[in-house]
């Protein structure tokens, strides 16, 4: 049977529960997912003097093709974009300016460096976001940077945040469509503690400083990023997600969720509806952590499917900003982002295409019976036609086909570099 044939048959099985599929799909276009430019690359950026990767982040792997450039990324972004339905956005990091040869240094960064990136954007009809990058650079070979005992260390990485949401503000005027810029910092020790709380008020003052300057909201939204632990800093994180949920409510700011920022049997998921409640917006970051916060490509996992459908049963596509944060190596970079967006949105997909109104009924009414069971019933209803149908309707190539244009690449461009 045909993509459309299949699709007419899912239609009517979803149609019994009053689900317009047509609708569904309609809705799914109009969904941005933030799509992280460090994959392609290997969070290597294209400053001048380029450091060493640090931060309690690590890169495994070195498959061939590598984007050495920033044209050789944006080339690469465009191939994974062509087979991802859909209109995104592009996330960057402070290290992917671009500065013609000179060295600037981050906390003198501007817009102008960023001038190839916006007309990139508006050529590809793409939003932007932004991170100043506080790792990789000698001002934080110690593991600490907003929370530094040395006062000129702070100033510093102030600057650069400052600099980083005027930057943010800047793509927000450009391309008409807000930005998201977020700040997450590695600082941390490896062992035990003797003082958490001196830390912390150091994080929480430069913050202020950081938030104290004006930038337009209307172009830029600011996020804080928490993390639980990472390489080198074990024992204890200062930016923790307690510390920045009581920011984020304290300042009106965004909290950002990172799914491998947490303990392993930790779910963000399961954080979704409570922090909907007190927040007009959330942030996420879709990882997939594998012992720790390992980065992997997203697959579609239990967990991965929840988060979609904590989103989309609270009807709040419009208040959770979705992104993505992994890096793999040792697979082909432009495979990740299309398996690890492709999956981003399946979720999403599957989560409307279920009837959530009827089952949270069920649930108040106390008849979990029937609840457990359309629950399990509707994980094996014709939910891959549909997603066939949408990227056929969308122009990019249906299940599987999408690989053998990324060997294409591979073979024509990646493995000439």
């Amino acid at each position: 049977m045909s993509v459309q044939e299949n699709y007419e048959l899912a239609k009517k099985a979803y149609e019994k529960w009053g689900i317009n599929v047509d609708e569904v799909i309609e809705k799914l276009k109009n969904v941005p997912i933030s799509i992280h430019c460090w994959q392609g690359d290997d969070i290597g950026g294209f400053e001048v003097n380029p450091n060493e990767l640090s931060g309690g982040i690590s890169v495994t792997g070195n498959y061939p093709g590598k984007a050495s450039s920033p044209e050789e990324l944006r080339a690469d972004l465009e191939k994974a974009l062509s087979l991802i339905p859909g209109k995104h956005r592009v996330n960057l990091h402070a290290i992917y300016a671009e500065t013609n040869g000179e060295v600037v240094e981050r906390d003198q960064l501007e817009p102008k460096h960023f001038e190839n990136w916006v007309k990139w954007a508006k050529e590809n009809g793409l939003g932007l976001d932004y991170n100043p990058t506080l790792f990789s650079h000698p001002k934080a070979n110690d593991g600490l940077t907003l929370s530094h005992p040395n006062e000129d260390i702070r100033e510093f990485w102030i600057n650069h945040c400052i600099g980083s949401r005027k930057i943010g503000e800047y793509f927000g005027k450009e391309l008409g469509t807000q930005a998201l810029t977020n700040i997450w910092i590695p600082d941390g020790y490896k062992d035990i503690p003797s003082d958490r709380l001196t830390p912390r008020k150091r994080l929480k003052e430069s913050l202020d400083k950081i938030f104290a300057v004006e930038v337009d909201e209307k172009y830029n939204l600011d996020a804080v990023e928490s993390k639980v632990f990472g390489i080198g800093s074990e024992s204890y994180v200062v930016g923790s997600h307690e510390f920045y949920l009581n920011y984020a409510m304290k300042n009106d700011k965004l909290c950002l969720l990172d799914t491998g920022h947490y303990h392993p049997t930790e779910t963000v998921s399961n954080k979704i509806s409570s922090m909907l409640l007190f927040s007009e917006k959330l942030a996420l970051h879709v990882s997939r952590p594998v012992r720790w916060d390992s980065d992997h490509v997203v697959i579609l996992d239990d967990e991965l499917k929840e988060i979609a459908l904590e989103i989309v049963r609270n009807d709040a596509l419009d208040r959770v900003i979705i992104g993505l944060d992994f890096f793999d190596a040792s697979i082909n970079r432009v495979a990740a982002w299309t398996i690890g967006t492709r999956n981003m949105i399946k979720a999403l997909l599957s989560a409307m295409l279920v009837p959530n109104e009827y089952l949270k009924q069920l649930q108040e009414e106390g008849n979990f019976t029937e609840r457990l069971a359309l629950m399990e019933e509707f994980k094996t209803y014709p939910f891959g036609a549909v997603w066939d149908y949408y990227c056929q309707k969308m122009g990019v190539p249906v299940r599987e086909s999408w690989l053998e244009e990324v060997k294409a690449y591979e073979q024509e461009v990646l493995l000439k570099r």
